[in-house]
């Protein structure tokens, strides 16, 4: 293996296979910088990682990384950071943003953040990040483009902002105002600088430059005490034994219904990831708990070590196991949200699949019946009963009220006279039933 470098919003690869032959992995996540230099790379590179949601990359990692001989240069976004912390212990860092943080110049992470789309759309970024921002600004006060007043307001206002919310048309928008901003909106298609893109590819020019004629060590790295914590992680990561993903996915497609079910289901939940991070709604702790506490009634998972065996059958981790748990409560947390424009097209999926027309005959006669009928049905709790245990042959749940309202009703209330509507029309023709009251 020649190189390795962790890169995600700030270049695509093809940018990177410019300048460099190298593995391109996702951005950097704990763990992935000792992986990764276990099978000795001649360098490694860091450009982005992941900063919330996924455990960052460890500073012992890196420096793990060195002591074995391997150069690790940091530019751009993550890389930056840590070669700002890590630069007097041998980390090679690039760019004037690693030089910024280095200086004190810039101290927020936040000044490098972005948010991006999820792996399977490639990591695109959809906000601008600070140190952008800032580059483009002063370009554009040199230039004459905008006025140094104007410059400042809009530097004190992205940075106000939440950096998932730092777009250029919504900066332009909220300050079309200020002087020059008409100029200054019309000059930017081109005129916009990509700072961190111009940091992480002269990144990548030294780096090649190293591996064509490697210098030699500086000084002798720093050895890194082997503690628990750095024990569990090498254990984590020595341990892990992935499965070939592709070839599960090949299994699962020689059954075509199941396939198209769960891609459907698996496009739903990108698009829920895309959507909570658009309004900056990510699902609480409180949501966490109510998806695993459903997810253990269903699988049968009473026991905390029954857990713990599920996670690692399954090919997971602690963190993994809680970012699938996420993905879930974005499910729901996106859907809630749509409720009312989620009728229509249910039944525009009834009709494709064939199924409209026999559930409306359905409901017409259960309606007639049930108004000529006009009986109560029994007890709530009989009901329950009979609903859960017969009709679907599982438990009742503990959470009734979030049972109904993931079923688009307003609460347990609607969801009684659902169940009750359905045990008359059942038990229409059979005569008094004996149970109930």
């Amino acid at each position: 293996m020649t190189a390795v470098v962790f890169v995600g919003p700030t270049l695509r690869p093809q940018a990177v296979s410019k300048y460099l032959d190298a593995t391109i992995l996702p951005p950097v996540k704990q763990g992935d910088v000792y992986r990764a230099a276990r099978d000795k790379p001649k360098a490694i590179g860091i450009i982005d990682g992941f900063f919330e949601g996924v455990p960052s990359v460890w500073h012992k990692e890196i420096l793990w990384a060195m002591e074995q001989g391997i150069p690790v240069f940091g530019s751009a976004s993550m890389g930056a950071l840590r070669a700002a912390e890590l630069a007097d212990f041998g980390m090679i860092g690039v760019g004037s943003i690693f030089e910024d943080y280095h200086s004190g110049v810039l101290q927020d992470d936040d000044e490098v953040a972005v948010l991006h789309s999820p792996s399977e759309l490639g990591f695109m970024p959809l906000s601008e990040p600070m140190v952008s921002i800032r580059t483009t600004l002063d370009h554009a006060q040199k230039t004459g483009v905008v006025p140094q007043e104007t410059a400042v307001e809009i530097l004190r206002y992205a940075k106000d902002l939440h950096y998932r919310r730092r777009v250029w048309a919504g900066i332009l928008d909220a300050l079309k105002e200020l002087p020059g901003m008409a100029e200054f909106a019309d000059w930017l298609p081109k005129g916009k600088i990509d700072a961190k893109a111009k940091d992480a590819k002269a990144m990548l020019l030294r780096m090649s430059e190293h591996l064509g004629d490697p210098p030699l060590p500086s000084s002798e790295p720093v050895r890194t005490e082997r503690t628990l914590m750095w024990k569990a992680l090498c254990a984590r990561v020595d341990g892990a034994a992935p499965a070939d993903v592709h070839a599960v996915i090949n299994e699962l497609r020689l059954n075509p219904k199941l396939y198209s079910q769960l891609r459907d289901r698996a496009a739903l939940a990108l698009l829920s990831r895309e959507d909570t991070s658009r309004q900056d709604r990510e699902p609480d702790r409180e949501a966490l708990v109510a998806q695993m506490s459903e997810h253990r009634a269903r699988a049968g998972l009473t026991r905390q070590a029954d857990l713990m065996a599920w996670i690692k059958a399954n090919d997971l981790t602690s963190d993994s196991y809680e970012a699938m748990l996420a993905d879930w409560a974005r499910v729901e947390l996106s859907t809630a949200t749509r409720a009312d424009h989620m009728d229509a097209l249910l039944l525009s999926e009834l009709r494709r699949t064939d199924q409209y027309a026999g559930l409306r005959d359905r409901a017409v006669k259960k309606a007639d019946q049930v108004r000529l009928g006009g009986n109560a049905g029994p007890n709530r709790l009989r009901l329950l009963m009979w609903y859960f245990e017969s009709c679907l042959d599982q438990d009742v749940p503990d959470d009734l009220e979030s049972y109904a309202i993931s079923l688009g009703l307003t609460g347990r209330d609607a969801f009684y006279d659902l169940i009750e509507t359905e045990f008359l029309y059942c038990h229409m023709d059979t005569g008094p039933d004996d149970t109930s009251d």
